[in-house]
């Protein structure tokens, strides 16, 4: 089982900047991957960003270059920093951890919304 607190978020200007942060109830390296997918209106739920247990990090094609995935062992907390956000970036951003190895199970953060509108 992992539990999140999740913080961050609200609206942002285009070209603005935001910070998402994610505070697992276990040890970092006891996650296969721990990140954040988004979902837009109408859309399907997509990735964002992970890290995985030995610190790679994994982005995705929208987002590559503009945020940037990062965590703190000790409080065991993963942050999303996002610069130039563009009108597209508007969605409910979840936290994500998987765990397992013969089965991998994901577990879900209650999300936090970002809107990007001027």
């Amino acid at each position: 089982q992992v539990q999140f607190v999740e913080s961050g978020g609200g609206l942002v200007q285009p070209g603005g900047s935001l910070r998402l942060s994610c505070a697992a109830s276990r040890s970092l390296f006891s996650i296969n991957r721990m990140g954040w997918y988004r979902q837009a209106p109408g859309k399907q739920r997509e990735l964002v960003a992970d890290i995985t247990a030995g610190g790679v990090a994994n982005y995705g094609d929208s987002v590559a270059g503009r945020f940037t995935i990062s965590r703190d062992i000790a409080t065991k907390t993963v942050f999303l920093q996002m610069i130039n956000l563009k009108p597209e970036d508007t969605a409910v951003y979840y936290c994500n951890a998987k765990v397992g190895v013969t089965t991998v199970f994901d577990y879900w953060g209650q999300g936090t919304q970002v809107t990007v509108s001027s």
